[in-house]
């Protein structure tokens, strides 16, 4: 752990990140300086490169957290008369279906349990009955749980319908490998602070270009219109229509590049598979239970269930670990007591190992102030 940071952030993001990546952001730029926008030209392009290796797709930045590049594509690319299939087993899903209600957007939503994989024949069917839809959209990680969604299945329903595909792929982009044509996506949202390894201050839409190009005018928003938003970065060499990030961008480039020198998604998809086994066999030898089977599980975040012994509290056991470097997450689930543990960011199978020894310490203390001797 390097002596300049206060913790490990064991997060789905913010997360980790090197001191390479911090570094980055000391250099102050101006928004109109042509050397600043030709890196959001680089960016660009290099988002482009990741998603896809064949021609016709597009990227745009969008200024703030994720959520705003997901309302940006919700608000911007579903037309006035369209309508939208949500497909929904998380929190992060049904905020989407939040801003589609903000919206006044007219919406179909199919919800699973937050255990459970949505069902394809349903989304299928759904599909068949309702010619008046136009979009579907999905969570591929939804870090509610650690689920990963079927997104290639889910993708190929939708080309076959015909219809347009949205896929949040704000935790998974980057470390886990997919293309956007083996998916079926037109429009693929994420953020700076994930799986590449950056800061919050951005997120970004990566898009089939002919699709972005038929949304002019669809805005519901003025800040948020996708639409404008790329037109501006295409006719002005990478300028962003209001202030733009500086800083954030800056790191956002470092981390690409080191994205590059790890070996790319493959390698980092490769690390964090690594990071989430270490954690889940580590913390099973314990008695520590995952909420999600193997096969359900990213590598992205981590579910567990609370340890079955009275005294149990999660906020003294977070404060504890906090104390010792080390800052997991709360639960996010209405079904069951559970915590949460990230896998991504600049961490690695041997900070695992460490985190559980620590754990297995905290949880011995809090036992032995229960009075009790053995955990679950």
């Amino acid at each position: 752990m390097d002596a300049d940071i206060p913790y490990l952030l064991l997060t789905p993001g913010p997360l980790t990140t090197t001191r390479t990546v911090r570094e980055a952001m000391l250099a102050d730029y101006s928004t109109w300086d042509v050397d600043y926008n030709q890196r959001v030209v680089e960016i660009r392009e290099r988002l482009v490169q990741l998603a896809t290796t064949e021609p016709g797709y597009t990227s745009v930045l969008m200024q703030g957290s994720g959520t705003f590049a997901v309302e940006a594509t919700i608000g911007s690319v579903i037309p006035p008369d369209g309508k939208l299939l949500l497909i929904s087993n998380g929190a992060y899903g049904d905020r989407i279906g939040q801003i589609a209600d903000c919206l006044k957007m007219p919406r179909v939503t199919l919800s699973c349990p937050e255990t459970e994989s949505p069902d394809l024949d349903q989304i299928r069917q759904t599909l068949a009955d309702d010619a008046s839809i136009t979009h579907v959209a999905l969570v591929h990680c939804e870090t509610t749980t650690g689920m990963l969604n079927p997104a290639r299945e889910v993708g190929q329903i939708v080309a076959d319908a015909g219809r347009d595909y949205i896929l949040d792929a704000m935790s998974s982009f980057g470390g886990i490998p997919l293309t956007m044509e083996e998916f079926h996506i037109d429009f693929l949202i994420s953020s700076a602070n994930k799986c590449i390894q950056g800061v919050p201050g951005f997120g970004f839409v990566i898009a089939r270009q002919h699709k972005l190009e038929q949304t002019k005018g669809y805005a519901r928003s003025l800040s948020l219109d996708l639409y404008d938003q790329w037109n501006e970065m295409e006719q002005k060499g990478g300028k962003w229509r209001y202030t733009s990030p500086t800083h954030v961008v800056n790191a956002f480039l470092q981390a690409l590049n080191e994205l590059d020198a790890e070996g790319g998604v493959t390698a980092r998809h490769a690390r964090f598979v690594e990071n989430q086994t270490t954690l889940v066999q580590e913390m099973e030898q314990r008695g520590l239970r995952t909420l999600l089977p193997r096969e359900l599980q990213s590598p992205i975040i981590t579910s567990f269930y609370y340890p079955e012994f009275d005294g149990f509290s999660f906020n003294s056991f977070y404060d504890e670990l906090k104390r010792r470097r080390y800052v997991i997450y709360p639960g996010k689930i209405s079904q069951a007591e559970t915590f949460r543990i990230g896998n991504i960011g600049h961490v690695f199978p041997e900070d695992m190992e460490q985190l559980v020894a620590q754990i297995e310490l905290v949880l011995a203390e809090m036992q032995v102030t229960s009075g009790q001797t053995t955990s679950g």
